[in-house]
């Protein structure tokens, strides 16, 4: 490859490894990264932190004497299924920020946050947070969510670069629907529905890298990583039981991929455009990546290699 690719969407099942091969290619020399796989220095975005601050949310609103919003208990799936858009809504509004460099400033970052999640669920059609709160329960839930919501503010406004030429924005999430669901998969669930909600510019840009599991490789692997002591961590939160086999107990990238009119891509359409996503699959089928979350200095070099060279086959453009 000559040119850099400019935006990975980066997808996977829960715990199939997408943080850790992000962790890779940023662990690779830069002419390496480059040569091999295409990648430029990344500029990461992730809609995880969202699901975590939603998932906090609602447990501030029970403490607080309201109902949650956004799901229907601490570890089932949300109440309103088109809060996976919502999602999006604020991929769409971080990549923005980042391209034009728009810096946050704020005193109250709690209800910089709230007012962000509120806005973009209006945007997705899903159920308000204002359906809940009166002014006086959303000043004190900013509050609350004060300390959280500065970290934020803090990496968001630490990822806006100054040149992006050359770099590669990475987006990563994971989408799916129910175990045994039929395709396509209805909306809004799976990728088809939040892939379609991304903005135009985004899409025009974009390729896919896949990380390749099934689901029951997905849920064993959700168990070994997850450590109860760091929630909100991209490498070691869990999801829990009940949302891995309704939310995630399938997807629906194998049928994009083969209903595409393309051969290798996934195929959007939106608003009467289709947009040709380029897409490769990093076969993880057999645990290739699960050590990327040690230190570095404990990494076996056959273990490197192995994920090098798949990295490396995946997004050559060679068939899977």
């Amino acid at each position: 490859m000559t040119k850099n690719i400019e935006i990975l969407l980066l997808l996977a099942l829960p715990a199939s490894g997408k943080s850790e091969v992000r962790r890779y290619m940023d662990f690779t020399d830069a002419k390496t990264r480059q040569s091999d796989f295409g990648i430029g220095e990344t500029v990461q975005l992730d809609d995880y932190p969202y699901v975590h601050s939603m998932r906090r949310i609602d447990d501030e609103l029970i403490s607080i004497g309201a109902n949650r919003i956004f799901f229907q208990t601490s570890d089932k799936p949300f109440r309103d299924t088109k809060h996976w858009l919502t999602l999006i809504e604020l991929i769409n509004e971080d990549y923005s920020d980042l391209i034009e460099h728009k810096k946050v400033s704020s005193n109250e970052p709690g209800k910089w946050l709230l007012q962000r999640i509120e806005a973009a669920s209006k945007r997705a059609g899903a159920t308000l947070l204002s359906s809940v709160l009166n002014s006086d329960l959303e000043k004190e839930l900013g509050r609350r969510l004060d300390k959280e919501s500065s970290k934020l503010i803090e990496e968001k406004n630490a990822n806006l670069q100054t040149d992006l030429n050359g770099k590669t924005i990475v987006i990563e999430f994971a989408r799916g629907g129910p175990d045994g669901a039929e395709m396509p998969l209805s909306e809004p669930l799976g990728y088809r529905s939040s892939l379609k909600r991304l903005s135009d510019s985004v899409l025009q840009k974009a390729s896919i890298l896949y990380i390749w599991v099934t689901p029951e490789e997905s849920r064993r692997k959700n168990d070994a990583r997850t450590d109860p002591n760091d929630p909100g961590s991209i490498l070691h939160h869990g999801v829990p039981l009940e949302v891995m086999l309704k939310d995630y107990g399938c997807d629906d990238i194998d049928w994009l991929i083969t209903n595409s009119k393309r051969r290798g891509t996934v195929e959007i359409e939106k608003d009467g455009k289709s947009f040709f996503l380029p897409t490769a699959r990093f076969d993880n089928r057999v645990d290739k990546t699960s050590f990327l979350r040690d230190d570095p200095s404990t990494w076996k070099k056959e273990n490197v290699l192995a994920v090098h060279e798949e990295l490396k086959r995946a997004l050559s453009g060679k068939k899977d």
